[in-house]
């Protein structure tokens, strides 16, 4: 059980710092700013996120499946995923619960 919650605990991490990444360096860049061309620095940031996000889902679903949550507590954990401090608040909670165990 312990490398499913190391993998889960990466991935939210990961999901959470790309996802502050799209929301407040990335998109304010592109719709914000005049200058269309300064955004193109940052397009590395919806490629990553895009490719690495897929994985989050991946491992929050192994994580539910084997503590065996419920379908709406599994849809809360892939939801997640979608808000920037949300995963990173869930990575926090499971490791509280794991660590309370």
């Amino acid at each position: 059980m312990s490398g499913v919650i190391t993998r889960f605990r990466v991935m939210a991490i990961w999901a959470g710092v790309m996802s502050l990444l799209l929301w407040f360096v990335y998109m304010p860049a592109k719709y914000l700013l005049s200058d269309s061309t300064f955004y193109e620095r940052f397009i590395w940031i919806p490629i990553v996120h895009g490719f690495t996000y897929p994985i989050y889902l991946i491992a929050a679903l192994h994580l539910c499946i084997a503590q065996r949550k419920s379908l709406l507590s599994t849809g809360l954990f892939l939801l997640a995923g979608t808000l920037p401090v949300a995963s990173i608040w869930i990575e926090r909670s499971v490791k509280r619960n794991h660590s309370g165990n």
